[in-house]
Parts: C-alpha cells; structure tokens; sequence
C-alpha cells in the first residue's frame, strides 16, 4: 500500500487553501529585500511583498533551497512513516535547487536506508519551468496520491505535463526580466524608452522573447493570438497575474469566450518569481506540443 507525500517549492504559487485542503509539503525559498532575510509565503503575503518591491532601495533577490535544508525535509518526512516522496522542483536551468534536491536524496540513502528498517523512496521531478507551470500538475498528481495511483503513474503524468506545458506572459516593468537576463539591458532600455513590452516564452527550461508588444491596449490581442496558435485544444489552463489584476481580468474574459471554457485558476505571482520578472505581469500557462 502506497503511501505518497507531494513535496514541491514555494515558486509553484499553489494557492494557500489548496496546499492545506490537497497536504502538499511546500519548502519556502530565502529571499532578501535590502540586506533582511524572510521565506516566501511564510513571513508575508503576495500584495505585501509587492509593496516592499517598491519601496526597496535594492533589488530584492532570491537563493536556493540548499542539500542540508532539503535532505531535513526527507528526515522529517521519513519519520511520517512515508513510502514515496515525489518533489518536482523549480527549473533546473534557473536554480540549484534541482540538483540540491538530487545530491540530497542520494545523501539520504547513504545516511538513512543504508541503516535497515523501513524504505522511503524518493523521486525528483524537474519542472524545467516557473509559477502554475508546475503548481497545477502538482495540485493534480496531490489529487491522484490521494485517489490510490501508483508512484509511477504519478510521475507519469508529471512529466508528461512538463513536458508540453509553457507559460507566455508580458512583463510590465522591464528593470526585474533585465536583471534576470531574460532581457537584455540594450533591449529593456529600448523597450522603456519606445514603450514595447516584450512577450516571454519559458518552455523545457528556456526562455526567449517571442515578440515585442507596442501599447498595451495590444497586448491581450497578441496573447490571444498566441494561446490559440500553441494551446492543445480543449486542454486546462492558467491565468497568470501579479499586482494588477485589470489585464489578467481581461485575459481571464476573453480567452473564456474564445475557447469557450474558463480557465482551472489565476495564478498569482510570489517573491521569487515577482523578483525575476517584477510584480506587474499578465500571462497564461497551456499546454502545447510535445517537445
């Protein structure tokens, strides 16, 4: 008999009321706004953190989950009496926390099952992605754990929805994506001064800039054409927002009556994502062709 805990990290965004109703183990990432240390999601909420953005005199930055932190978690959840921990990370190509994770879960079975007594298995899962990208599919495979489906099933469907997922979104102040490298400084120095706002592309861990958007009032007809053009049809999606919710609701709207479903949520954007792409953002999270 299975008995599977769901452990992800605080970039997913999974509502609050859906890590305690769905148990999912949530690590907190360390983040640093002018020298002070707090932990996303645990020592302030969404809009608070937007706040301390503004008011910052640096840029607020973000670190990893460390090996030491996260084989912590596995002790405590070996202690649970767990048979299978499956943690789907933040993207690999962003952050160390991947393979923290991994070196880990081998220190873990050197120090812990190489004792005898009970087994735990543990499965890392990279995202290779951002926010809702791995929030959902995790809520899902929490769903799936709780139903009776096998650790692999689980990882099955994990990776087959990682796999395709992609995320789109406009970012609407361009100092936090220049910072991040998601674009470059020539090009957000461009962007501030001709008023174009470019239009984010992250999939399988790469992030490239599909296009740049002139006026916002285009910006929702350019994500529509887009989610039409790469979205699998009748498949879920998100609605990504920060700050603002004026766009993400307009989204919301009109890709409810273009595809004629709405979408599973609107995720809204935490410290690490926001301190990469800044807090005022819109976008939408599908699921496109397998790559």
């Amino acid at each position: 008999m299975y008995k599977i805990k769901i452990l992800t990290d605080s970039t997913c965004d999974i509502p609050k009321k859906e890590e305690k109703r769905l148990d999912i183990k949530i690590m907190c990432f360390p983040v640093t706004v002018d020298g002070v240390s707090y932990r996303e999601r645990k020592d302030f909420s969404n809009e608070e953190f937007y706040k301390m953005m503004d008011n910052a005199k640096e840029m607020p930055t973000t670190s990893q989950l460390t090996s030491f932190e996260i084989l912590e978690v596995y002790k405590e959840l070996y202690s649970e009496g767990w048979t299978d921990v499956i943690y789907v990370t933040i993207s690999s190509t962003g952050s160390a926390t991947y393979n923290n994770a991994v070196s880990a879960a081998q220190t873990f079975k050197e120090e812990i099952l190489s004792k005898g007594g009970p087994t735990m298995r543990i499965h890392v899962v990279d995202s290779k992605n951002y926010t809702g990208v791995y929030g959902y599919p995790v809520m899902q495979a929490a769903l799936k754990a709780q139903k009776g489906s096998s650790p692999e099933e689980i990882i099955e469907y994990l990776n087959e929805w990682l796999d395709r997922a992609e995320v789109f979104f406009v970012p609407m102040t361009l100092k936090y994506v220049k910072k991040s490298g998601r674009v470059t400084a020539a090009a957000a120095f461009a962007g501030e001064l001709l008023g174009l706002r470019p239009l984010i592309k992250i999939a399988g861990g790469v992030s490239t800039v599909v296009e740049k958007i002139r006026g916002e009032k285009n910006i929702i007809p350019k994500l529509i054409a887009d989610a039409e053009k790469y979205m699998t049809p009748q498949t879920p999606y998100l609605i990504v927002s920060g700050s603002d919710k004026a766009l993400p609701s307009e989204l919301e709207k009109e890709m409810t009556e273009k595809f004629g479903y709405p979408p599973e949520y609107t995720v809204e954007i935490g410290a690490a994502v926001a301190c990469n792409a800044g807090h005022n953002v819109v976008g939408f999270v599908i699921k496109g062709d397998r790559r």
